[in-house]
């Protein structure tokens, strides 16, 4: 169809893997929203989940951890699961990424959105 209009016909084909981009990074956005992952500390004592955008949903607190002199220790917990849980988030995230990228044909890494 635009084969004899010479770069202009790339510009569209540019510009069509863009809006297809876009469109996929839009629907990874809400996707990374209703995945979830689990970060542990204290050998599974504390639990804390979040989505794969880094929001925090739950946390999980074994009640064996609660003594009052143990409180530093189930700060320090907390926030370890707390920090495992954002790490894996942020994993997971660059995983889809990475599968997007692939799918679009583009460089693995290519950092995505410009």
């Amino acid at each position: 169809m635009l084969k004899g209009l010479g770069s202009l016909g790339d510009m569209a084909g540019m510009m069509k893997k863009a809006q297809e981009m876009q469109g996929k990074m839009a629907q990874m956005q809400d996707d990374m929203a209703n995945i979830t992952v689990t970060g542990e500390s204290g050998a599974g004592l504390v639990k804390a989940t979040a989505t794969a955008k880094g929001d925090l949903k739950a946390l999980d607190i074994d009640p064996s951890i609660f003594n009052g002199d143990d409180k530093e220790v189930v700060e320090d917990l907390i926030l370890a699961a707390i920090k495992d849980a954002q790490a894996k988030a942020a994993e997971r995230s660059q995983e889809e990424m990475r599968k997007m990228t692939e799918d679009l044909g583009l460089p693995a890494d290519m950092k995505l959105p410009f």
